[in-house]
């Protein structure tokens, strides 16, 4: 997708994925080293009552899967960064999640003119439709028609 194929309102969805306790114990053995990420004994007695998947975890999947429509693959050019991460829920060995992804703005460059930003709000969800991550993203785009 290129700038000109984003309105204000559009909503993408993405594939869903299901996270494995392997998976969710790696990660965290290389980047978020909590007793209740790595450790099921540990995290039985967590105020999670079970092992949970690191919220850096659940964005980077969630990047993943939104990156899986394919919006990215044509115009993308790299973000400036997100806005207002939040995570709502914990996700657990087990639970499948997606990303409903709705474009909040869209703004042409005026310093670039061969792109635009489009400012987006992610939502991931659980197999049960319960947002457990928002955050608000702004990607560049290049333009179609430079």
């Amino acid at each position: 997708m290129y700038f000109e194929d984003f309105k204000v309102g559009d909503e993408i969805v993405s594939p869903g994925t299901t996270l494995t306790e392997g998976q969710i114990i790696d990660f965290a053995l290389q980047f978020d080293p909590q007793p209740f990420h790595m450790d099921v004994t540990a995290a039985s007695q967590s105020i999670f009552g079970g092992l949970v998947a690191s919220g850096f975890h659940t964005a980077a999947l969630s990047f993943r899967l939104f990156s899986q429509t394919g919006a990215l693959t044509d115009g993308s050019i790299g973000s400036p960064g997100l806005d207002e991460l939040r995570w709502l829920k914990p996700v657990r060995p087990g639970d499948t999640i997606h990303v409903k992804a709705t474009v909040l703005e869209t703004r042409r460059s005026t310093s670039k003119p061969d792109r635009g930003v489009v400012k987006m709000s992610y939502t991931t969800l659980n197999q049960h439709g319960e947002p457990v991550m928002t955050l608000v993203g702004h990607q560049l785009f290049r333009l179609r028609t430079g």
